[in-house]
């Protein structure tokens, strides 16, 4: 049986709460909830900005799923968390050249998209995912 272990990284924002920024067991990597925080400095960034917020967001999940030894190309999964109907173009533009950017096999992550409040009013978009590594 696979033993479940914390992934840290300093470079995505530390956990503002009792959790692990991921987790990985196995071959899965879970990452927890990103938002649009700079990592350096554990600021919220881009307020009022969508698409930066979504960009930054997901180099967050990116940097989580690496320090867990796998590869964006790995992430199998991402959830978006939305406050506002009306940035879903913005936030799926963003989106789309990030995730394409990044996934070299070609095979984009699954999506699901959600509209919901989010803890902290700055926060326009919510991230998280899951990566299944080769063993």
């Amino acid at each position: 049986m696979s033993q479940k272990t914390r992934i840290t990284t300093d470079a995505a924002p530390a956990p503002a709460h009792t959790f692990s920024q991921g987790v990985r067991k196995g071959p899965f990597v879970q990452v927890s909830g990103q938002g649009p925080v700079d990592p350096a400095t554990n600021e919220y960034v881009f307020e009022g900005d969508v698409a930066a917020q979504t960009t930054q967001t997901l180099e967050n999940v990116k940097a989580i799923v690496e320090a867990s030894g796998a590869t964006f190309d790995d992430v199998v999964m991402l959830r978006v968390y939305l406050t506002q109907r009306s940035d879903f173009a913005a936030m799926n533009d963003a989106y789309g050249a990030f995730v394409t950017a990044h996934t070299s096999s070609g095979v984009l992550p699954s999506r699901t998209t959600v509209f919901t409040g989010l803890p902290r009013e700055e926060m326009l978009v919510e991230i998280d995912g899951i990566a299944v590594v080769d063993a």
